[in-house]
C-alpha cells in the first residue's frame, strides 16, 4: 500500500505546476476518476474544508487524501511528496540566484520575470473575485481591506481578524448541530499538542544554540503560517512589508524575483518562503546559514498544514454544520480579494517604475511612482504577458520563459 502511495503522490508532486486550480484538477483525476480512492462527495467536502484552513489548500488536500487512504502515515506521504520536489528545485534556484543573480544579463532576465509576476497576481485576483464577492457585504469587506492595507498600512493579521469577526456576527448560530463523539475531540487535541511541540522544536533548538537570527526567522514564518488564509498571494504583501522594511532581510527587487522563481516550480506557491529564508540566511551568514534558514522556513511553514488536517479531518462533518464558522471564513475570503488587489498595485508600481516614493499624511501611508522613471521595457513585457496569460491562456511557466528570454535578448542588443 505505501509503495502505491509513494508512486501516486510522487507523480502528483512532480506534475503539480500551474497553481492550486491545476493542482486540484490533477488530484481529482488521479484520486477520484482513475483510482476511486475518494468519492466525488468526499473530494468536494474535503476541498471545502481545506479552503477554510490557513495554508496551501492543494497541499492540504493531498495530505487529507493520503490520511483517508492510510492514516497519518499516508497523510505524511501525500503532503510530503506534494512539497518536497518543489522544495528541492527552490533550494537549487536559490543557490544559483545567490551565485549569479547580480550579473547584468541575469538582472535583465528578471526584468521579464517581474513583468510576468504582476500579471500572474492580477490573474489570481480575477479568478477569486467571482466566487468571493457574491454579496454586498463581501464587496464592502474587499474594498475596506484594500484601503486599509494600501493607504492606511493596517497590519495584515488585524485585517483578517476583523473580516472574520464581521462575517461571524452577521450570521446566526445553527439551531442544532451534530457534535462529534468525545474520543474524536480527545484525539484531535492530542494531535494538536504533539504537533505544536514538533512545530516549535527547531525554534527551541536554535534558541539553545544561540542562533537568534534563526529564532527570529522561525517565529516570523510560524506566524505567517497561521494567517495564510486565501493562499500565498494573500500574504505576500504582508510578508514583503515585514521582510523588506521591518527586518531588512531582502530588497524589494529580491522579493519580486523570489515570487517569479517560485512560479516556475512544482508544488505550492508558498514555497516562496523557503527562497526568502535562504536569501535572508545567506545575507546573514553565508551558504551554511542559508541552508539552515531554508530548512527552518520549510518546517514552520508546512508542519502546521499536517496538524490542521490530522486534527481536523475527523471533525469535517461537525465543522460543516457550523454556519458562523463558515461565514467567518467566507468573509476572510472576501478580504483576500482586497489583499490581492493591494498586492497587485504594489507590485505593478515597483516593477514598472524604477523609483517610488512613500507618502505619509496623518493616518495615510502609501506609495506613489515617480512618473519620469517609467520602465518602458518592463511595461511592454507586462503587456505581452497579459495578452498571453489572460487572452491566449498560456501556462505561467511558459510565459515566464518567453518574457525572460526577450528581456535577456534586449539586454544583449
Amino acid at each position: 500500500m505505501t509503495n502505491e502511495l509513494f508512486r501516486v503522490f510522487g507523480r502528483i508532486g512532480l506534475l503539480s505546476f500551474g497553481g492550486p486550480a491545476a493542482q486540484i484538477a490533477l488530484m481529482h483525476k488521479e484520486l477520484v476518476e482513475d483510482r476511486h480512492w475518494l468519492t466525488e462527495a468526499e473530494f468536494l467536502k474535503a476541498l471545502s474544508f481545506c479552503m477554510l484552513l490557513p495554508g496551501p489548500e492543494a497541499m492540504q488536500l493531498a495530505t487529507y487524501a493520503g490520511w483517508k487512504k492510510h492514516g497519518i502515515i499516508g497523510g505524511l506521504i501525500g503532503g510530503g511528496l506534494f512539497v518536497l520536489p518543489g522544495a528541492a528545485v527552490i533550494a537549487l534556484l536559490a543557490m544559483l540566484y545567490l551565485s549569479f543573480g547580480a550579473l547584468p544579463f541575469v538582472q535583465a532576465l528578471f526584468t521579464g520575470v517581474k513583468a510576468v509576476v504582476v500579471v500572474i497576481v492580477i490573474a489570481a485576483l480575477l479568478k477569486i473575485v467571482g466566487r468571493a464577492l457574491g454579496c454586498q457585504t463581501h464587496r464592502i469587506i474587499a474594498l475596506v481591506t484594500f484601503v486599509a492595507l494600501f493607504f492606511l498600512a493596517v497590519p495584515f493579521p488585524v485585517v483578517i481578524a476583523l473580516a472574520a469577526l464581521v462575517g461571524a456576527v452577521q450570521t446566526p448560530a445553527a439551531a442544532t448541530a451534530p457534535l462529534p463523539v468525545p474520543s474524536q475531540w480527545r484525539n484531535s487535541l492530542i494531535i494538536v499538542v504533539v504537533g505544536v511541540m514538533l512545530w516549535s522544536l527547531p525554534i527551541l533548538a536554535a534558541a539553545l544554540a544561540g542562533q537568534d537570527f534563526l529564532v527570529e526567522l522561525g517565529l516570523f514564518f510560524s506566524l505567517l503560517a497561521v494567517v495564510t488564509f486565501g493562499g500565498a498571494y494573500a500574504v505576500l504583501a504582508y510578508m514583503t512589508q515585514e521582510v523588506v522594511v521591518s527586518y531588512g532581510w531582502l530588497t524589494t527587487a529580491q522579493m519580486i524575483d523570489a515570487l517569479g522563481l517560485a512560479e516556475t516550480t512544482p508544488g505550492p506557491l508558498i514555497l516562496v518562503t523557503q527562497f526568502v529564508g535562504m536569501l535572508a540566511g545567506a545575507a546573514e551568514g553565508g551558504t551554511a546559514l542559508a541552508l539552515l534558514a531554508g530548512a527552518m522556513t520549510l518546517w514552520v511553514t508546512f508542519v502546521p498544514c499536517f496538524i490542521w488536517i490530522f486534527a481536523g479531518a475527523p471533525l469535517i462533518d461537525w465543522l460543516d454544520g457550523k454556519p458562523r464558522l463558515r461565514a467567518a471564513l467566507q468573509a476572510v475570503t472576501a478580504a483576500v480579494v482586497g489583499v490581492i488587489a493591494s498586492l497587485s498595485l504594489w507590485f505593478a508600481l515597483h516593477v514598472f517604475f524604477t523609483e517610488v516614493t512613500t507618502i505619509r499624511a496623518g493616518p495615510v501611508t502609501t506609495i506613489l511612482p515617480q512618473i519620469e522613471t517609467l520602465d518602458l521595457t518592463a511595461l511592454a513585457l507586462g503587456t505581452l504577458a497579459a495578452a498571453l496569460i489572460l487572452w491566449r491562456k498560456w501556462p505561467f511557466p511558459l510565459v515566464l520563459g518567453v518574457c525572460a528570454a526577450i528581456a535577456g535578448a534586449l539586454s544583449l542588443v
